[in-house]
């Protein structure tokens, strides 16, 4: 749905500062939902114990098997069903790697409630646009795909097809003031996910420690460990005009000599903030003078996560921190197609870097992937260039996305208020977070047992009894936040 459609639909279902009448059935819809998750729960934390009662069983002295007629064996419980205890990769993940996340959990509950609703939930959660790209872009990939060479069609470069990289060079080249060289500077990945976490595997090592400005994107908390680092928050705070700021003190305070990596994140995830010049430039500042203090190879690096570089739709302009002074040689920017180009199905996602951190990139690629798909690299060359041209009356599809994600934001914003909820501003990125304070109280009782933070119950309930999903902010901090933030996609 896109974002009016939603709205309309919000209003329809009459959800936030209405109260509606809970049904038996539907409470005892949730109550069986809730005892489904305690039962789930609980097998995942016996899984190790089942595990080695199978392990116990299989080295034990053999013991004569007693025959057994066709009507006992059919009678008999089916033999034990085999489960691997976590690895250690998976142990250091939040919840031990068998926890469900606030994606999956929300996803399932959509799907569970969808049916309740005429036309299904309103899905304001999982970041995503549920439109088709603009058909330039389905053109790009048509042509590549209908390439009569078989070198179209096979596999490309690990770090890169040279059509994708070269363009890439040469705008990020721009981007930076410098020359950027397409085949060391440049790493082509299976979207940005597998970009950032490529990226902080090749820089930390075990208890290097991660400093993130927070909220953060919890994504980034799983990787750092996978990685064998800790992450360290560096808490923003909201100021008296409801805006994000990350103080130049609380940054100073978080950086140890175990730091390794900074991670900026510009326009932010959840909160769609972008960092305006002065901001990144006091950030820079600060790494630059913890880099004074450290011997050549040890520096403070930085990983820019500019995913959302072209959704800038506020008053700031997107910074690329590595064009910042004497930040080029300590950065690795990842940005990817998906979100610019509504194409998240693609999955093509890059880091540009100065070559002594790129390639370390480089050598890790062969090990996660062969290669990107090569018909998309080639799709991609050919839109991002073809993507500064006129487009739909702006100057070109990147003005014309934005001003499209400005309109969303503001229809979101004030349905939003209409409803009682206070939106904090929102910049960049394709997200609002609002305050739903003045709405916990419409919540039933069978919410509010405490079991999970205010936010997180809200979103519960919104989805169940309104049809509504919406992503609760408490993932996104290391305490539960002071406030029942919540994340709204348009």
């Amino acid at each position: 749905w896109s974002c009016e459609s939603c709205l309309s639909r919000l209003a329809t279902q009459q959800h936030f500062g209405k109260t509606l009448q809970v049904s038996h059935q539907c409470k005892q819809r949730i109550k069986t939902s809730r005892a489904q998750q305690r039962h789930q729960a609980a097998s995942m934390r016996c899984c190790t114990t089942l595990w080695l009662a199978q392990a116990t069983i299989a080295l034990a002295p053999n013991t004569p098997t007693p025959k057994r007629t066709p009507r006992q064996a059919a009678t008999l419980d089916p033999p034990l069903t085999r489960i691997a205890p976590p690895s250690a990769a998976l142990r250091r993940l939040p919840g031990g790697g068998t926890s469900p996340t606030v994606w999956s959990e929300f996803a399932d509950l959509a799907r569970e409630v969808d049916h309740k609703f005429e036309g299904g939930v309103a899905n304001l959660g999982q970041g995503f646009p549920n439109w088709a790209p603009p058909q330039f872009v389905k053109d790009g990939l048509r042509r590549a795909a209908s390439e009569e060479s078989a070198g179209g069609h096979q596999y490309a470069r690990s770090a890169g097809h040279p059509p994708l990289t070269t363009v890439l060079a040469r705008r990020y080249g721009v981007h930076f003031s410098r020359d950027v060289d397409p085949f060391d500077e440049v790493a082509v990945t299976v979207g940005a996910t597998q970009a950032l976490l490529v990226a902080l595997i090749a820089t930390l090592d075990k208890g290097s420690e991660v400093i993130l400005p927070e909220p953060f994107f919890d994504l980034y908390v799983g990787q750092v460990a996978l990685a064998g680092g800790v992450t360290k928050p560096a808490p923003m705070t909201v100021d008296g005009d409801g805006e994000w700021r990350l103080s130049e003190d609380t940054l100073r305070k978080a950086i140890t000599p175990k730091s390794r990596v900074l991670i900026v994140n510009s326009p932010h995830n959840p909160t769609g903030k972008v960092f305006s010049r002065e901001e990144l430039e006091t950030i820079a500042r600060v790494v630059r003078e913890e880099n004074r203090n450290r011997l050549p190879g040890d520096e403070l690096l930085v990983i820019a996560d500019e995913v959302y570089k072209y959704v800038c739709h506020g008053d700031e302009q997107h910074i690329h921190f590595a064009s910042l002074q004497d930040m080029n040689d300590i950065t690795l920017t990842v940005s990817s197609a998906g979100k610019t180009f509504s194409a998240t199905g693609w999955q093509i996602g890059w880091i540009v870097g100065p070559r002594h951190l790129i390639q370390p990139c480089q050598a890790l690629l062969p090990y996660l992937q062969f290669c990107a798909p090569t018909p998309m690299q080639q799709a991609l060359a050919d839109c991002l260039d073809e993507a500064d041209r006129e487009y739909e009356g702006e100057p070109s599809y990147y003005a014309w996305l934005a001003k499209s994600y400005a309109r969303k934001r503001r229809v979101l914003a004030d349905a939003l208020r209409a409803a009682c909820v206070e939106p904090l501003p929102s910049q960049g990125g394709y997200f609002v977070v609002g305050d739903v304070s003045n709405l916990l109280e419409l919540m039933p009782d069978e919410y509010r047992d405490g079991s999970v933070a205010a936010d997180w119950a809200f979103c519960r309930w919104l989805a169940a009894e309104h049809g509504v999903v919406a992503i609760p902010s408490s993932p996104f901090f290391t305490d539960e936040p002071s406030r029942p933030l919540v994340r709204f996609a348009f």
